[in-house]
């Protein structure tokens, strides 16, 4: 498979048109179609399906549009990467980000960088733990970081200062917005919106025994999604402080849990890693400020 042919193959899946797709391209129809078919031969499968309302994928067509991506990712970060060789005064870092107020520390290291190496771009993807961590693993990444333990025989890391609190973010009208924080007993039975990595990784040790009291209304996986839903009276969610509007203009608020409960952030790149200068360069600029004193 050509990687031309691939980008071919995204666009007409994006257009769900061969036309739009072909003048997107600057290509003529026929040859777009011709690439197309040809790709289908080469996989023996078909991609596409054509509708009244245009072109869709297949099951296998949406299979590869997913290695596509990835494959296409994986090219362009490696082009990046060659460029950037020769260019100590800027490049591009893709990194992984968890929802955390955390990420003001990588934001300061990134100022700090900008003041020597101006022509640096960031590239942030943010989702959980599981996400990030799969497209570190996939070299798609040159960072992330992650609200959980780290695995030390896949990765190195720095632990980030000011773990995260945990707490519940509600209506300002509701009647536990009267105390200052929530205990378990609180939250039994009230229909509860919270990540899925929470409620695995986090929430269990918190509730303890009376975990299979809980009442999990919805999964997220980013907050504001859940403060939408709160918002509108669909339940209470849990989430780390500072990630929610809950100023004197919202009508949300956020009380935290009672025993307290923290979750730490790592910043993590694959043991034997190999960076491009710039990259290096940011790494230098955390390890300064996060590695632990010797």
């Amino acid at each position: 498979m050509e990687l031309r042919v691939l980008r071919y193959f995204l666009e007409v899946a994006r257009e769900k048109s061969m036309t739009r797709a072909a003048v997107s391209l600057h290509v003529s129809q026929p040859t777009l179609s011709k690439q197309l078919k040809e790709l289908e031969d080469e996989l023996g499968r078909k991609l596409f399906v054509r509708s009244n309302y245009g072109i869709n994928l297949t099951d296998e067509g949406m299979l590869l549009r997913k290695r596509a991506e990835d494959i296409l990712d994986m090219a362009d970060k490696t082009a990046e990467e060659f460029r950037a060789l020769d260019d100590i005064a800027g490049g591009d870092i893709r990194i992984g980000c968890a929802e955390s107020d955390s990420i003001k520390h990588l934001a300061r290291c990134f100022k700090a960088l900008n003041e020597r190496c101006p022509n640096v771009r960031y590239h942030l993807y943010s989702g959980d733990t599981e996400e990030v961590a799969s497209r570190l693993d996939r070299g798609l990444l040159d960072f992330a970081i992650v609200a959980q333990d780290v695995n030390l025989s896949r990765y190195n890391h720095l632990a980030v200062p000011d773990p995260d609190v945990w707490g519940v973010v509600m209506r300002k009208d509701d009647p536990l917005a009267a105390k200052e924080a929530i205990r378990v007993d609180d939250l039994l039975d009230l229909p509860l919106i919270c990540s899925r990595q929470a409620l695995t990784e986090d929430l269990p040790a918190w509730f303890g025994e009376k975990l299979d009291q809980v009442n999990i209304a919805a999964t997220i996986n980013l907050v504001y999604n859940a403060t939408v839903m709160v918002r509108e009276g669909l339940g209470y969610a849990l989430s780390f402080d500072k990630l929610a509007n809950t100023g004197a203009d919202s009508d949300l608020c956020f009380r935290p849990l009672e025993p307290a409960l923290r979750t730490g952030m790592n910043i993590v790149w694959k043991q034997y890693q190999q960076f491009t200068p710039i990259a290096r360069l940011l790494l230098d600029e955390m390890t300064s400020r996060y590695a632990p004193a010797r």
